[in-house]
């Protein structure tokens, strides 16, 4: 399923006009409901993975820090490129962590401006509802996939 978002009114170019794709849930569209719109707010890709990423991986961390990351995070971080970069997530949005899927649960106060400018976020796999450091983006809890340079990570925003 595609879903083009309307920008009219918005000042938007043709040009500024992305098309996603939406994975088919019932949840999402069914009798008497009407398909969520969905646009790309940040997209990144992996081009470093310290090689502490799996462990804490495996602890449901996984620490996304630009390419300005200083040299001693580079052990931890996962380091990218942002290709889009317009907004931070909000509770309710999808995280696409090379195209797994995660609801996002909690946004912390710091996110906006810290992912917009160094693209640094700690995304935690643990399902809170309010953010333990004002850094967390925090997602459903459950196993975060392997990154490697290449990976794509998206933030999909309905509204």
């Amino acid at each position: 399923m595609f879903i083009i978002e309307d920008l009219s009114g918005s000042g938007a170019t043709p040009g500024d006009v992305k098309e996603v794709q939406v994975p088919d849930r019932p949840t999402d569209a069914g009798e008497g409901r009407s398909a969520r719109v969905v646009h790309e707010r940040y997209v990144t890709e992996v081009t470093a993975v310290g090689p502490l990423f799996a462990d804490f991986r495996d602890q449901g961390l996984v620490i996304l820090f630009g390419e300005t990351a200083p040299a001693e995070l580079h052990e931890f971080v996962v380091r990218h490129r942002p290709t889009l970069a317009d907004s931070a997530p909000r509770p309710g949005d999808v995280l696409e962590l090379a195209g797994h899927s995660f609801t996002v649960t909690a946004v912390g106060d710091a996110v906006p401006e810290n992912l917009l400018r160094l693209g640094h976020a700690s995304v935690k796999a643990h399902g809170n509802t309010s953010p333990p450091l004002p850094g967390d983006i925090c997602v459903r809890a459950g196993p975060l996939p392997d990154l490697e340079p290449g990976s794509i990570v998206r933030i999909l925003g309905s509204g």
